[in-house]
């Protein structure tokens, strides 16, 4: 019998630890907390809001009309260059874009750069409390663009998405006719807007001109809201902060 006792099979690790570990690891600590503050300080940086300051649309001779399917055109009347906007009042990064470029496409439109057809749906209905609100929404949306006052339907259009009016998805409750009417009044649209809100006479419209808008959201290729298209390609909206830019005249 051998005296030779056996290895063990368990590995030990032997001490490397020195200064110089120290250091290079206090080192590699404090460029990893400089990489995530600084990574937390860009996207801080790039949700705020594009030309902020400049609220809605301003140039008294921006016009705004309803087209077909209950499109709604916002412009200078003579603009060529559109892009069509696919949107639905619940939709939570639909409010993103507007807060992040609203105000850029605003004084992009008030330039001439550029004229929007907005396109609004209605397949988030489900995630209202009401069961109906983003139909509701749309009908509001076209009451005031009808009146022809585009100024307005600027304002209503960013209240729609702001972090105070936009209802949460699965929330308990959403606006009901009269509070789209009191943000349309406020937005300074007029008394019959107001009764045309609260009275609810555009909603059967709506939902029919929703469905259009769905399948021509289909149709563009894209894959859901926001949708941002510009001569027939899809824009990367969410993920350029440089869109606006690129699709002006």
């Amino acid at each position: 019998m051998s005296s030779k006792k056996p290895k063990s099979a368990k590995y030990t690790p032997q001490a490397t630890s020195s200064k110089a570990t120290y250091i290079v690891g206090g080192l590699a600590i404090v460029v990893i907390a400089a990489l995530v503050i600084g990574g937390i300080l860009l996207t801080k940086s790039s949700d705020e809001p594009r030309n902020a300051g400049y609220g809605a649309v301003q140039n008294a001779a921006v016009t705004v009309t309803m087209e077909d399917a209950g499109v709604v055109r916002l412009g200078l009347p003579d603009v060529t260059n559109t892009i069509d906007v696919f949107e639905d009042p619940m939709c939570p990064y639909c409010a993103q874009l507007e807060q992040k470029h609203g105000q850029e496409v605003a004084q992009a439109i008030d330039e001439g750069k550029f004229a929007v057809r907005y396109h609004i749906l209605n397949f988030l209905n489900r995630l209202s409390a009401s069961g109906d609100y983003s139909t509701r929404a749309v009908a509001a949306s076209q009451c005031v663009a009808q009146s022809g006052d585009a100024i307005a339907y600027s304002k209503f259009h960013g209240e729609l998405f702001s972090p105070e009016n936009q209802p949460p998805e699965n929330g308990k409750s959403d606006l009901s006719n009269e509070d789209l009417a009191k943000l349309a009044k406020d937005a300074g649209a007029n008394d019959t807007v107001v009764n045309c809100i609260t009275s609810g006479e555009r909603v059967q419209q709506a939902a029919a001109d929703a469905e259009t808008g769905r399948a021509a959201l289909a149709a563009s290729g894209a894959t859901g809201t926001p949708a941002v298209v510009h001569n027939g390609q899809v824009v990367d909206a969410l993920s350029n902060p440089d869109w606006v830019s690129q699709v002006s005249q």
